[in-house]
């Protein structure tokens, strides 16, 4: 499973290069990590730390508009992937940017059927926000594994990003479901390395090599 880093803060990304395949931002993570920074700069400085995919999300509510911002962005770098709404005119825009050879995400998915329309419309990728769902009561996951199956059914191309991930333990369960990809918030990234117990075992480690007779 590919780990996408879902921030759109510099610093951060450049700390977890090493761990992570690509990155995802959205208009609300912009507007609050950018910096300072002019958001084209921004985008051609974190295609210039990860070599991976980089969602960049349209904002225009009409087809016409997705696809002219699309395209606009695509030409920042081959690894600019186009994130559109789950709604008619973003399917419809991806479609047409999918015939145009553009690389789209498909966000704000929240069913397996919706999920299944953005594959009919050539997505990439249809990001599943799973802490969303569980917030109201249903069962997020779920919809993640029904997805993958209906995928799998049909030979489906577009691949499921397990996204609004909360805590660590989404991220295990999306990989034993099989997401082609998780999107993770740094601070999940970071508890995921950590635990008391490694704590506790390098910590005697370091005491015990003090006792060593070098």
């Amino acid at each position: 499973m590919k780990l996408f880093l879902d921030t759109a803060k510099l610093e951060d990304i450049k700390k977890f290069a090493h761990l992570i395949d690509g990155v995802t931002t959205n208009p609300t993570l912009i507007a609050r990590d950018a910096g300072g920074i002019g958001f084209k700069e921004l985008i051609r400085k974190i295609i210039g730390v990860v070599d991976g995919p980089i969602s960049v999300e349209v904002v225009s509510p009409a087809v016409s508009g997705m696809v002219n911002e699309a395209r606009k962005y695509a030409s920042f770098s081959q690894n600019v992937v186009i994130k559109v709404p789950m709604t008619g005119q973003g399917l419809l825009a991806a479609k047409k940017l999918h015939e145009e050879g553009i690389r789209t995400n498909v966000t704000l998915v929240f069913s397996a059927n919706q999920a299944l329309l953005a594959a009919k419309a050539g997505a990439t990728y249809a990001s599943i926000f799973v802490g969303r769902l569980d917030d109201t009561g249903e069962d997020g996951m779920s919809v993640v594994s029904d997805t993958l199956a209906i995928y799998e059914s049909f030979g489906f191309e577009t691949q499921v990003i397990t996204a609004s991930i909360r805590h660590p333990l989404h991220v295990r369960d999306a990989a034993l479901a099989g997401s082609h990809v998780a999107t993770v918030p740094p601070s999940v990234l970071e508890l995921m390395m950590n635990h008391p117990l490694t704590d506790i075992g390098v910590s005697k480690f370091l005491e015990d090599w003090k006792r060593v007779n070098k």
